[in-house]
């Protein structure tokens, strides 16, 4: 004997299966598997034609609005699964999926920016649709946008550093730093990035928490070193860091000098 509850959905009748084109076979499995008229017929115009077919790919995570991509793409539920629970999003996986790549761990950087992530985050783009729509809303290229998304971007921030054409991933090191959008931009040099920045400043022996103070206010690795180690505390970097944003982004040579 089944129990039924009265607050449970209830299957609709089978006449309204083979109204909307379903055998009663079809409508049997459909409804077996947990799958309303409505759902049923979602998926079989998203291409997923059974209730066997569907079962795997919602429990991957796809839904009859998402699933055409990895679709496309030739994948399987069992591939967009490996994919999701390495952090990938749904179009990244797609992407590597359709140039023969195979899913594999991140690197070392995206694992500690991204440390606080759920497996399979990256996947829950209805919840970031505000963002994309934001960033959108801004003038950011939709492919930039995209990144910056996916990069776990949804505090309200990312326009700004998209705007400045600074890459998600290398923002997110900046931002760790302690940089603004407006000072990583104007402090970058030629040929150096949020890395290069990072471990130039670790080499030299100056400590991780004052990096933004000492290249915000405009000295180099070198300089902000020679400068501890003559005594000078970074609160004289932290007073000059606000003057410094009208001036030119090369290192400066006025606050050095004042060291020296």
């Amino acid at each position: 004997m089944t129990t039924t509850y009265a607050d449970e959905p209830r299957p609709e009748p089978l006449h309204e299966w083979r109204e909307r084109g379903f055998t009663i076979a079809d409508a049997r499995r459909w409804i077996a598997d947990g799958f309303s008229v409505d759902d049923a017929e979602r998926w079989r115009k998203a291409g997923v034609y059974t209730a066997a077919d569907a079962r795997p790919w919602r429990t991957a995570g796809a839904t009859p609005y998402t699933v055409d991509l990895w679709l496309r793409a030739g994948m399987t539920p069992r591939d967009a699964v490996r994919w999701r629970e390495l952090g990938y999003s749904p179009q990244e996986a797609a992407d590597r999926h359709l140039a023969g790549e195979r899913p594999r761990p991140r690197g070392l950087l995206w694992r500690l920016l991204h440390r606080g992530a759920k497996p399979g985050e990256a996947f829950a783009d209805e919840e970031r649709s505000d963002s994309m729509r934001e960033l959108l809303r801004a003038g950011v290229p939709a492919s930039r946008a995209r990144a910056f998304v996916e990069a776990g971007w949804t505090d309200g921030t990312a326009a700004e550093w998209a705007k400045r054409g600074i890459e998600a991933g290398q923002a997110r090191v900046f931002d760790a730093l302690g940089l603004s959008a407006r000072e990583a931009e104007r402090v970058l040099v030629p040929g150096q990035d949020a890395i290069t920045l990072m471990t130039e400043f670790w080499r030299a022996g100056v400590p991780i928490d004052e990096v933004a103070a000492w290249r915000a206010a405009g000295f180099t690795a070198q300089e902000a070193a020679r400068m501890r180690a003559e005594g000078t505390d970074v609160e004289q970097a932290k007073v000059l860091r606000p003057l410094t944003e009208g001036d030119d982004p090369s290192p400066r040579d006025g606050p050095a000098a004042a060291g020296s």
